[in-house]
Parts: structure tokens; sequence; C-alpha cells
């Protein structure tokens, strides 16, 4: 027989569900707000829409009218793309280091691994920008990419190391026995084991690259333009419907992809570690 809960506990449980029921719709309602801006038929963003209209998804497409747009987007995707293959390597590496020592150490290089994940995103591109000019560079893609390193090599070093945590130490005992080496080891146990940690983390640092605001303000230039810095501009200047509709766009492919990953690697799963 089922137990019955008290009038304590089913308050508890009302109490908790209100929360979360308030939470979701402070994180959903945003993001439903500007997906329902982006089909506007008005010329200025105004909300509630009133009417329905595609007219600034085929203004966003046009190659010509919206070529500044499609230019920090192409930016945006390879500065994104070189910063998680980077951090990729970086952080597996570091993953894989880290997970085979012990001590203070240890945990010291762990914390300054994780570090730029504390630090205020603003103070770290100004940071960057004092940096890298006094060692004489100039804005770049390179450059962009190099501080979007930095700030993404934590996420694929937790699910990496979450994966590891996850590793029981008697396949790599049994592939020693069986005459494997180190190497060979790490290539047909460890590799095929946290590849869907990797995958997670890169998954997570391409997106946090795209979405990063702070780096791209400091070391981006008018020939460097990222795309997060261009809506901004076009917010600031004419509130151009069409960043809404790159806004419903960036939502809808982030939601795909994250479906994909937690279909392929269960992403939440290693999110929590």
């Amino acid at each position: 027989m089922a137990k019955r809960r008290t009038a304590g506990e089913l308050a508890y449980a009302a109490t908790i569900g209100m929360l979360a029921t308030l939470a979701l719709l402070i994180l959903v309602a945003p993001i439903l707000v500007v997906l329902a801006t982006s089909f506007t038929d008005s010329r200025s963003i105004r909300f509630p829409p009133t009417g329905f209209s595609l007219r600034w998804y085929e203004l966003l497409l046009d190659g010509v009218r919206s070529r500044q747009i499609h230019r920090a987007a192409g930016n945006t995707l390879e500065v994104a793309a070189l910063a998680a293959g980077l951090a990729t390597l970086f952080g597996t590496a570091a993953a894989l280091a880290l997970s085979r020592a012990t001590g203070r150490v240890a945990r010291a290089m762990d914390a300054f691994f994780m570090s730029p994940l504390v630090l205020p995103g603003l103070a770290f591109g100004l940071a960057a920008l004092m940096y890298f000019t006094l060692l004489g560079f100039r804005p770049s893609l390179g450059l962009l990419v190099a501080g979007h390193l930095i700030v993404v090599v934590p996420f694929v070093l937790r699910t990496v190391s979450a994966s590891l945590s996850q590793l029981d130490p008697a396949w790599l005992d049994a592939s020693c026995s069986l005459g494997a080496g180190p190497v060979r080891t790490f290539r047909r146990v460890t590799l095929p084991l946290i590849a869907p940690g990797i995958a997670a983390g890169a998954f997570l640092a391409f997106m946090a690259s795209v979405d990063n605001v702070p780096v791209s303000l400091f070391l981006s230039s008018a020939r460097t333009d990222m795309l997060p810095i261009r809506m901004w501009g076009m917010m600031e200047s004419t509130l151009d419907v069409r960043v809404a509709a790159v806004s419903g766009t960036l939502v809808i492919t982030a939601f795909l992809l994250m479906l994909v990953m937690e279909r392929l690697t269960g992403l939440t799963r290693r999110m929590r570690g």
C-alpha cells in the first residue's frame, strides 16, 4: 500500500514545483519572445508582433543586403571551429595528465585550467587585449582563436575528466596483460571509451565560442567582425529586425544540435560529470 504524504511533504513538493516552474519560465520566456518577434511583419522590433511574416528571414538570406552579417557569421564559425578543435586536443591531453596525477599539484593545475570560467569575461577580454598588444600582435582571426581557446578549454577538460573518472581500470589492466603497450591501449581502449566525453566537450566549446562576446569585443576589428558584435551594433544603431531573425536561427540551430549531441553522447550526463 502506498504511503500517504503528510501535509508538510505536500507543501514542500508544491513549493519546489512552483519554484521550478518559475525558473523555467524565466529561462524560456525570453527565447519565445525572440522567436515570436523574428516572425513579425513590422519594420521594427516589437512584441507582441502585429502579424506573421518570413520577410526578415528572407532578407537575412539575401547575399547582397545581408553581406556584412554573412561575413561576421563566417568569421564566427571559423573561429569557433578552430578554437573548439584546438581545445579538444589540449583539453583531452590535460585531462589525461591530471587523471594520472594526485596531490596538491594536480588540484592546483585543475584549478588553473578551470580558472577562465571563474574570471569575469570583460576583465579577461581587456587583459588579453593588453597582453597581445604588448607582444606586438594586431587584431586578427588568429588572435581571436587564441583568446577563445583559453576560454573554451575548460569545457573539454571537464567532460573528458568525467569520462575518465567512469573508466574502469580493469579494462586498462586487461589490455596491458594481453601485451598491448601504452599507445595501443590508449588507441584501442581508452580513446573509444572516452570518445563521447570528447565529442560533448568539443560541442560545448564550439557553442561557447560562438556565443562569446567579451573576448570578441576586445580582440576583433572591422576586418574580423564577429556575429555577436555585429548584432550588438545593429541593435544600437537601427533596431534592425534581422537581429531577431539571427537570434531565432541560432536558437533553433543550437536546440537541434543539442538534441543530436544528447542522442549521440548523453550530453546532459557528461555535463553533470
